[in-house]
């Protein structure tokens, strides 16, 4: 369904955005969030599994799976620096030296297994990281029988794999290059695709559901300039059951799987050619998030639109990503209370599929490493009861069109979903005071599903007090 989004100022109510959906007939609506369960260990999952489900999650997403290199010894640290006592950096499941389940950092397949037998009693589904396009920095850490598959260690790489990208804008540089040290994989090698394809039908055998593709837009299209040893860029359908390669294909139709491609935007990034094959990262919306959660006001970035050439049914949004977390920390000194705020925005809204960022336990904003663990679970935000709450809204809202409001100042901001539910976020460090703000429920008294609070709407208005913060989850009864 094509979005038509519309602006008004509304007195001294503020900015009014309003979808082009009748708001007393039914929507397309994406009901989903998923866990981002970011360096938990498989056996850390099963074993927080009930809690997760309670808390509403559809999905989990595991970090990478395959087999990897082995750093600093085996060192089971996030991030450790020179003269650390413990060693270890969590990217090392990042640089595959095979495609085969398990890795030392996050368990074997067995433990995985395990995983998906807990994931299975609780009814969430499981979406593994995958990344097909590279070898860990040291590629001769490759092992044999991953040479062997190929045709030879020289088969396994692009002609251009070990130049280094110059130009992220260069679709054959970014197709085929070094990113960051990493070796580029031939991904257009039948040979290697079979053998990929292999480890994802494993995958799927245990019951996963769906597939995170790192890296998506470095992984050539179609239309893309070809490598010198390459003769078609169709790993895309491959990967999507598409085609066969060798004679094995996706075991399952990509239709019943959630697959979602790491796309980040920048310019001459094909969104629309790699959505043809799956739904895609929002990663310029967060960061438009980002800087009206850091600002205290609604006002400071355009929220009403998705920045990005694509549909929200088909995009995963987030606050942060462990990418904007974990790397340049360009996220990490929002405090746990404003990434709340924006992760229950993203999840009362109407589209998208939001992703939670699981942080790590005992991080501060001065110790973005906390524990500084490989394999614990992350902090009890994802449990928090606003985050439970909201998540809950989300499924319960199935099918209402949403309209968003905004105090004159920004600071508070309002989902409403059809005339039954609506979430009010206060984005500020300090109280609020609501007397003008529109809203589609029906006149009445209400108590917020969390707090208790009191709110009542006259005449399509809401009024109420909000804590520094905080955001309350209003349904009609």
């Amino acid at each position: 369904m094509k979005k038509h989004f519309c602006y008004a100022i509304v007195g001294i109510v503020g900015l009014t955005a309003c979808s082009s959906d009748n708001i007393t007939g039914k929507a397309d609506t994406n009901d989903d969030v998923i866990l981002h369960a970011w360096s938990w260990s498989f056996d850390t999952i099963a074993a927080n599994m009930k809690d997760i489900a309670s808390a509403g999650y559809s999905f989990i997403q595991t970090s990478p799976a395959n087999t990897c290199f082995v750093g600093e010894d085996g060192g089971m640290a996030l991030y450790s620096n020179e003269g650390d006592s413990i060693k270890g950096k969590w990217y090392y499941y990042y640089q595959p030296t095979d495609w085969k389940i398990g890795n030392y950092l996050l368990g074997n397949r067995e433990q995985f297994k395990s995983m998906m037998d807990s994931a299975a009693k609780y009814n969430v589904k499981i979406i593994v990281d995958v990344l097909p396009n590279h070898t860990a920095v040291d590629h001769t850490a490759v092992l044999p029988t991953l040479d062997a598959a190929v045709g030879g260690h020289d088969k396994l790489f692009h002609a251009n794999g070990f130049n280094l990208i110059q130009d992220y804008n260069d679709r054959y540089q970014c197709t085929t290059g070094m990113m960051g040290g990493l070796p580029d994989v031939n991904t257009e090698n039948p040979d290697f695709q079979h053998y990929y394809m292999t480890y994802i039908n494993d995958l799927l055998s245990l019951g996963v559901k769906g597939f995170r593709y790192d890296t998506a837009k470095h992984i050539g299209l179609p239309t893309d300039p070809l490598d010198s040893l390459s003769t078609r860029n169709n790993f895309w359908d491959i990967a999507t059951g598409r085609e066969e390669v060798n004679g094995i294909r996706l075991a399952v139709p990509a239709d019943s799987l959630f697959i979602y491609g790491e796309v980040l935007q920048d310019k001459n990034v094909k969104e629309e050619e790699y959505a043809e094959y799956m739904d895609l990262t929002a990663s310029a919306y967060g960061h438009a998030l980002r800087t009206v959660l850091s600002n205290s006001d609604f006002n400071a970035d355009s929220l009403l639109e998705w920045h990005h050439p694509v549909d929200g049914r088909h995009l995963v949004t987030w606050v942060e990503s462990h990418d904007t977390y974990a790397n340049e920390h360009e996220s990490a000194g929002l405090s746990d209370e404003q990434i709340r705020m924006g992760w229950v925005f993203l999840a009362a809204r109407q589209n998208g599929t939001p992703l939670f960022f699981s942080r790590p336990a005992g991080s501060t904003r001065e110790n973005y490493w906390g524990n500084n663990r490989v394999g614990a679970r992350g902090n009890d935000e994802f449990k928090h009861p606003e985050v439970i709450a909201v998540n809950k809204f989300r499924r319960a809202m199935t099918g209402e069109p949403e309209k968003i409001y905004a105090s004159h100042d920004g600071s508070v901001i309002e989902v409403a979903r059809g005339n039954v539910g609506a979430v009010l976020i206060n984005i500020s460090n300090a109280p609020r005071k609501i007397e003008t703000l529109k809203t589609t429920l029906p006149d009445g008294k209400y108590n917020d599903e969390v707090h208790g609070m009191n709110f009542e709407v006259e005449n399509g208005v809401i009024k109420g007090s909000l804590a520094p913060l905080k955001s309350y989850i209003i349904l009609k009864k």
